[in-house]
């Protein structure tokens, strides 16, 4: 059994019953508490749509190879792009919580709700377009055109973290936390499979096979990214790992040093 074989089975097992888990757990907090997690349970969604998709290649991989690899890859690019795109969705809802504190439609109930029925709509239509066209060459464009976004986000909310007074402390370091992650989820783990795509590889099996290990444990990132996205012991972690200066760098660059003229 190949490496990529082990995580596609973790993924249908392990991630698979995690995942559902935190939906439910997910869908009581709102109900309870009226948390805005709207995109991030979208998320976990479109991670089911690809474990759908794994299991029925598992499951058919003995029957005629065509139909299956063609529902195999409809089905998992629907659920691939809708990831990807949601991803986009929670880098843009922090990175305007501490860029741009007034414009909170993308982070209010309707608003959200709104972005997300717009994000499955989108993929109900590109998805089937993109099978029939290349959907290696479709999939490789949508990772490559949302990577300068996801450095965009992270620098640009690096650059107004001094300014964003009105934002707690805790709160700047799990913004800035839950964008690392996406950060590295993106360029670690999706963006060398798409570079695969792009170059001489043709077949899956021509790929190397760490690649796609990593491409694989892309679902269990977005577990990890819920820790970040949540108040708890992560704020303490955060705090001593990178983040326990951030108090002052408003008030080191608030400090203007005077410059003496010599007579």
């Amino acid at each position: 059994m190949e490496s990529f074989d082990v995580v596609m089975w973790m993924d249908i097992t392990v991630c698979l019953f995690l995942t559902i888990l935190l939906i439910l757990w997910l869908c009581f907090v709102v109900r309870r508490e009226q948390v805005l997690v709207t995109y991030y349970t979208n998320l976990l969604f479109s991670n089911l749509i690809q474990f759908s998709a794994m299991i029925f290649w598992k499951s058919n991989k003995g029957h005629e190879y065509y139909t299956t690899e063609t529902i195999f890859i409809g089905i998992y690019l629907f659920g691939l792009m809708a990831n990807l795109e949601f991803k986009m969705c929670i880098a843009a809802e922090r990175c305007f919580l501490i860029t741009c504190p007034q414009m909170n439609c993308i982070r209010q109930t309707k608003g959200s709700l709104l972005v997300s029925v717009l994000v499955w709509i989108l993929c109900v239509i590109t998805a089937p377009l993109c099978i029939v066209l290349n959907h290696q060459f479709s999939i490789t464009i949508l990772v490559f055109n949302l990577s300068p976004m996801f450095i965009l986000s992270f620098a640009w909310t690096l650059r107004a973290l001094p300014s964003a007074t009105s934002v707690p402390t805790d709160e700047k370091r799990r913004v800035l936390g839950t964008l690392v992650v996406l950060l590295l989820n993106h360029f670690l783990m999706i963006f060398p499979m798409a570079v695969c795509c792009t170059s001489t590889f043709r077949y899956r099996m021509d790929f190397p096979y760490s690649v796609i290990s990593l491409f694989l444990l892309s679902p269990f990132m977005d577990l990890v990214l819920f820790v970040f996205m949540r108040k708890g012991p992560i704020d303490r972690l955060l705090a001593r790992l990178c983040f326990c200066g951030m108090d002052n760098i408003a008030g080191d660059l608030s400090v203007t040093p005077t410059v003496t003229t010599p007579v």
